[in-house]
């Protein structure tokens, strides 16, 4: 049996009022587009959640929103929010979900993804991992508390660049 794990940061925010708090800024306008853009790609690929993990940050809950898909089970967890990979692992270890999408932030989602992969796709920007990249990977396991560093297999990797040009 698989497991399929769609990861993806948050897309491009907002600096417009400086006095709000880190948590609360929400996307800008090429930050909507971008996620509406992964949001077309996971779908025309086929690759749809049925879990969303996510960082409780007004960004994450938007990039969600302007992608355009429906889960079953959708939770937004203040400890993904600036998560290190290992609170990722342990997050993604309680999925009950075949496909689960987690939303989250730099620089623990591109140490993540790093770490949770066995050969990272040819893509310059895999490691530093901008705002709402996003890479499909697919797992030999039956459930996710059997997940291990360097255990996926890369089905998919895109920045929404490529998506908007």
């Amino acid at each position: 049996m698989t497991r399929t794990l769609i990861l993806t940061r948050h897309a491009k925010s907002s600096w417009d009022s400086p006095a709000l708090a880190d948590h609360d800024r929400p996307l800008n306008k090429r930050g909507r587009r971008s996620a509406s853009a992964i949001g077309a790609w996971l779908r025309s690929n086929d690759w749809l959640p049925q879990e969303v993990l996510s960082s409780s940050s007004v960004r994450t809950r938007e990039t969600w929103e302007k992608m355009g898909l429906h889960a079953d089970k959708v939770r937004f967890h203040r400890t993904l929010y600036h998560a290190d990979s290992a609170d990722m692992l342990r997050e993604l270890s309680g999925a009950t979900g075949q496909t689960v999408l987690m939303l989250g932030h730099n620089p623990g989602i591109a140490s993540f993804a790093n770490q949770i992969v066995k050969t990272p796709p040819d893509h310059a920007r895999f490691f530093d991992y901008p705002t709402c990249a996003t890479t499909v990977i697919h797992f030999d396991i039956r459930n996710w508390s059997n997940v291990r560093w360097h255990s996926g297999n890369v089905q998919g990797f895109v920045i929404p660049r490529a998506l908007l040009e």
